[in-house]
């Protein structure tokens, strides 16, 4: 078969050059690969690697042009060691269509504009029933991963350019100038980039290879869960279809909620606004309880029984319009009885209700004039007490968060765990208890600051963050099975790591800090911390081994796990370990267990009790386990 000769497209009449989508076409199939790779780098890691995987080839086979031709990108030289693909103008379109896009899906939400493309989950493809992730890389990678988590959109794509595509400074430059960067932004995202080790070797991994993936089912429970949940929706619509278009009800006084399907008295009473349960104010005083149950109700708008109604309305049936969000692992359906209510008022141009049903926290919110836009989230806090009941969400917006407190709290406070030192920021609150709005880590797209609430109640002062939940996580140190309030410092090179447990359902995130090791060659001691982030429904917790270099302001993710027992009060075992380079250049493996941990070995090595320390190529394949004094196997966490 003799091969087809692309002619060049001729020059346009205005006399710029233009690409055809036939020779677009045939540069993105010859490189897909390499596209694909350069958008999952690209993207924001707080997508999550099945939503990356997904998205990133979303956007590779949206690169073509929308008609037949497209104005050529701006020239970029060919750059040595790139063969002639930088040269190829189809190259060069596609190219630059993938990496706008992955720089758009990391822009914020805006209520005053329509959302980009890029910005929503992708239509196709789509996988039903199962999780695809790349291939797990070693400890160089993890660092390497967390190191780009930390840069801004731009800095990503500076450093993908740079190690991905042989570019220099300048092709940079003028690339991110065309996919839409400010002068600005290029200079900050090449600075930023600079701040990261040229590790351009490691982009070629199988880690970063959204086209070389392993596959895992969701969550069978759930799945099945929705499955009998969609039955029973048919099945209810076939029979009570009809009585949807009788009159009465209506639409009129339940706001955005879906019209009523069930009569029953058990459900009406859940609705009415006069059941609601209102605790009086001083009512946990003489409580023994100190949980969700003795916080009186607070707010302006607690007497609005149109409002309450409307709230009630839309948790039993929300409508289409409304928007919904569930913490894993917790029910979104109707209130099984009369709730009680926790807060009604206007914050920040929104009506808010707050109501608690001895399992969950329900919130609802409404714009100040309608109800169009209505939104409603639940959050599981069954067994919240103390410490995990000092305080809910009432709102997030322009990258802040404001928290209704508990009535026995007596003083709020913001501290930023990444400078203990610095004097902590009173944070204001209303008579009702609602804090004044103060930056959220949930929401910002870099992590050079991390926010924590100090609450400070007769017993002492406590910290928690926003994880993205509407109940902040609070945070703890010491041995899992006796663990303390955490203090500013217990955070210092480990806040970062909290992003791990962001909208995952988390209560309660512990540091132990489980070892310190004499590093080799006299560079220092490193310390070694386990974070576990527990979760309200009990299962799938988040743990991380964190290696904290000397000096290092973040300490660098060694390993991680979700599932598995080590690091929590059942089994306080923990074994990690991390390639590091000495200052003279010599490669090590260094590893550490926690103190039940009493020999460690690796490459033929024996270390000195829990700590092991030996020389090791960079590249060399090896196996880390160890002992516990009675013979217990102990592997790493994975």
């Amino acid at each position: 078969m003799q091969s087809k000769v692309q002619q060049p497209t001729p020059p346009s009449p205005g006399g710029a050059d233009v690409i055809d989508v036939e020779h677009a076409e045939a540069a993105l199939v010859e490189h897909y690969p390499r596209l694909v790779r350069l958008a999952y780098l690209v993207l924001p890691p707080g997508l999550g690697r099945n939503r990356r995987v997904l998205t990133a080839h979303s956007m590779t086979q949206r690169a073509l042009p929308r008609g037949r031709t497209a104005p050529a990108p701006p020239a970029v030289p060919a750059q040595r060691g790139s063969g002639h693909r930088t040269g190829d103008p189809g190259y060069a379109y596609v190219r630059l269509r993938v990496l706008r896009s992955a720089l758009e899906a990391g822009l914020p939400l805006r209520r005053a504009a329509w959302p980009k493309r890029a910005q929503l989950p992708p239509l196709l493809p789509q996988v039903r029933g199962l999780k695809l992730f790349p291939k797990s890389g070693g400890a160089d990678e993890l660092a390497l991963d967390q190191r780009l988590s930390a840069l801004s959109g731009p800095a990503r794509a500076a450093y993908v350019l740079r190690g991905l595509e042989r570019l220099d400074d300048t092709a940079v430059r003028t690339t991110l100038t065309a996919a839409g960067c400010t002068p600005e932004e290029t200079a900050a995202a090449l600075s930023a980039a600079d701040g990261v080790e040229a590790q351009y070797a490691l982009l070629e991994s199988p880690e970063f290879d959204p086209c070389s993936l392993h596959a895992r089912p969701t969550d069978l429970m759930r799945r099945r869960q929705h499955v009998k949940a969609v039955v029973a929706a048919v099945a209810a619509t076939l029979v009570c279809g009809a009585l949807l278009g009788l009159p009465g009800g209506g639409w009129g006084r339940d706001g955005a909620a879906a019209p009523p399907y069930a009569q029953n008295p058990a459900g009406q009473a859940a609705l009415d606004p006069g059941r609601l349960t209102k605790v009086a104010v001083g009512a946990w005083q003489n409580s023994a309880r100190t949980d969700f149950s003795v916080w009186p109700a607070r707010g302006s708008l607690t007497g609005d029984k149109d409002l309450l109604r409307r709230a009630l309305a839309v948790w039993a049936r929300p409508g289409g319009s409304v928007q919904v969000s569930a913490t894993p692992g917790t029910q979104a359906g109707a209130p099984p009885g009369p709730a009680q209510l926790l807060y009604a008022g206007l914050v920040d141009r929104a009506r808010i209700v707050l109501l608690y049903d001895g399992l969950r926290i329900v919130r609802y919110a409404e714009p100040e004039s309608g109800t169009s836009g209505a939104a409603l989230d639940f959050a599981r806090v069954d067994g919240a007490t103390g410490p995990q009941s000092g305080a809910v969400v009432l709102n997030r917006a322009d990258g802040n968060v404001r928290y209704l407190t508990a009535p026995w709290v007596t003083r709020s406070a913001v501290r930023d765990l990444l400078r203990p030192d610095a004097v902590p920021q009173a944070l204001a609150r209303t008579k009702d208890g609602v804090t004044a709005p103060f930056p959220s880590p949930a929401l910002a797209a870099s992590c050079t600051s991390w926010n924590a609430l100090a609450l400070t109640d007769a017993t002492g002062t406590r910290l928690a963050t926003d994880l993205g939940e509407l109940v902040p996580a609070h945070l703890t140190s010491g041995r899992p099975d006796a663990p303390r309030e955490s203090a500013p410092g217990d955070w210092r090179t480990t806040a970062c790591s909290l992003a791990a447990a962001r909208s995952h359902g988390v209560s309660s995130v512990n540091a132990w800090a489980y070892a310190s090791q004499q590093l080799p060659e006299a560079n220092g001691v490193a310390q070694w911390v386990c974070t576990r982030a527990e979760t309200w429904r009990g299962g799938g917790p988040r743990t991380l081994a964190l290696f904290g270099a000397p000096g290092a302001a973040t300490a660098v993710v060694a390993a991680k796990s979700e599932g598995s027992p080590a690091c929590g009060a059942r089994d306080p075992l923990v074994l990690a370990g991390v390639r590091w380079k000495s200052r003279a250049g010599t490669w090590y493996l260094v590893a550490a267990g926690s103190k039940k941990v009493d020999s460690v070995v690796a490459a033929g090595a024996t270390g000195a009790g829990n700590l092991l320390a030996v020389q090791a190529p960079r590249g060399a394949k090896l196996t880390l386990t160890g002992r516990t004094a009675d013979g217990t196997r102990v592997t790493t966490l994975r």
